[in-house]
């Protein structure tokens, strides 16, 4: 393995306490995460320790209000810790995005009542959380689920399948979409269901590609009862809380995306100049130097996307567009910057001895997760030339 460190990502930040923020992520990812990283990953291990650990540090509720035991910050700084994150595990910065959406819905359409009953454990009692709208039979057609919340009195019973849960069988809390009544996205309503909840179970995870540290797994309602308490939003608001939901969580996938990158990058350069062929280090090479350049570039490019996103967004400023950008542009990054990792690292690059194959294996579910690339391109196109024609 190369021992040269990678040098810490120069970044902006708008505060002393954020600058502060990021060298403690640092310090946690650099301790805690990294050197487990590749054999919890082979063996298919969920890191819960580390989380608990995230949540007594205070990384588990950054962008939400202190009032509930939030951390206060902007999704500027907030996307910038999840990117170090990632870099250290991506299943752990996921992992991270994923609980941040999970709690989305109750921080900004739950009445004041419930925020202040469920957020502060959600944000920091070390709880994690799960996302539920996707189903066996809807996954860019997001509007044609089918599981079904019927009222009985004072209390709603769910019954239906959501498959592709990151946290699937192990969330403590889950926000589910469930039919309420019509067809198409008007007819979907929003919940907040503990993970314990009778009726509630889940499958075997899926045996993935990458990310196996991280269970995905479709989560079964059999008669799952949920006051009425729990239900979030208006009834039939659902689906615009899902869309809601996902505009920020695509920043996540973006920042996660580019943490992976940045850290092939790191490896490949470090490999490069320690790397001999012909009596000097192969970054010596004009071919491989120019690799290298066009890797970090594409990493620049894709952090600035998705900082000039979250700023329109911490801004109050529409940045669905953006948001979708992001998450393309950093995704496909990802993907071409950790296949070039493998290719400057040769046939090692190939092996399970670095980490660069790891890193590849788990950009390619970047470009699918939280809409895949093409549905992207699809908002992006709307938002330049309106509707489709039907």
């Amino acid at each position: 393995m190369p021992d040269r460190a990678p040098q810490p990502v120069d970044r902006q930040l708008p505060t002393d306490e954020a600058r502060d923020l990021i060298s403690l992520v640092r310090d946690i990812a650099q301790r805690e995460i990294a050197p487990k990283a590749a054999e919890e990953e082979h063996s298919g291990r969920f890191p819960r320790e580390t989380f608990r650990l995230l949540s007594d540090s205070g990384l588990l509720g950054l962008p939400y209000g202190s009032e509930y035991g939030g951390g206060d910050q902007p999704y500027e700084v907030y996307l910038q810790v999840l990117e170090e994150l990632a870099a250290a595990r991506l299943t752990v910065g996921l992992g991270v995005s994923v609980h941040t959406l999970a709690c989305h819905a109750l921080a900004y359409y739950g009445t004041k009542e419930q925020q202040l009953e469920h957020l502060p454990a959600m944000l920091g009692g070390g709880l994690l959380g799960a996302y539920c709208l996707s189903e066996p039979s809807s996954g860019s057609d997001a509007a044609s689920l089918r599981t079904k919340a019927v009222r009985d009195g004072d209390q709603w019973v769910i019954n239906g399948t959501k498959a592709w849960i990151t946290h699937g069988g192990i969330a403590d809390f889950y926000t589910v979409m469930a039919r309420t009544g019509e067809e198409g996205p008007r007819g979907i309503t929003a919940f907040l269901v503990p993970g314990d909840a009778e009726g509630l179970g889940a499958a075997a995870p899926e045996k993935k590609m990458g990310m196996k540290g991280s269970p995905t797994a479709q989560v079964h309602f059999d008669g799952v009862r949920v006051p009425e308490e729990r239900r979030i939003g208006d009834e039939g608001q659902g689906f615009a809380i899902a869309l809601s939901a996902l505009d920020s969580g695509r920043l996540g996938i973006a920042a996660c995306a580019i943490g992976v990158a940045q850290a092939a990058l790191d490896e490949a350069v470090a490999y490069a100049t320690e790397r001999r062929q012909f009596g000097r280090p192969i970054a010596d090479f004009e071919g491989l130097r120019f690799l290298l350049a066009d890797m970090a570039t594409q990493i620049e490019a894709g952090r600035a996307l998705y900082l000039a996103a979250a700023r329109l967004r911490d801004a109050g400023r529409p940045f669905a567009k953006q948001a979708a950008m992001a998450k393309l542009h950093c995704t496909d990054t990802a993907m071409k910057v950790t296949t070039d990792a493998v290719q400057v690292l040769g046939g090692y690059g190939y092996t399970v001895d670095f980490p660069v194959e790891r890193y590849m294996r788990e950009a390619k579910a970047l470009q699918i997760v939280e809409g895949t690339n093409q549905i992207q391109r699809m908002v992006i196109a709307r938002h330049l030339a309106g509707p489709e024609s039907r």
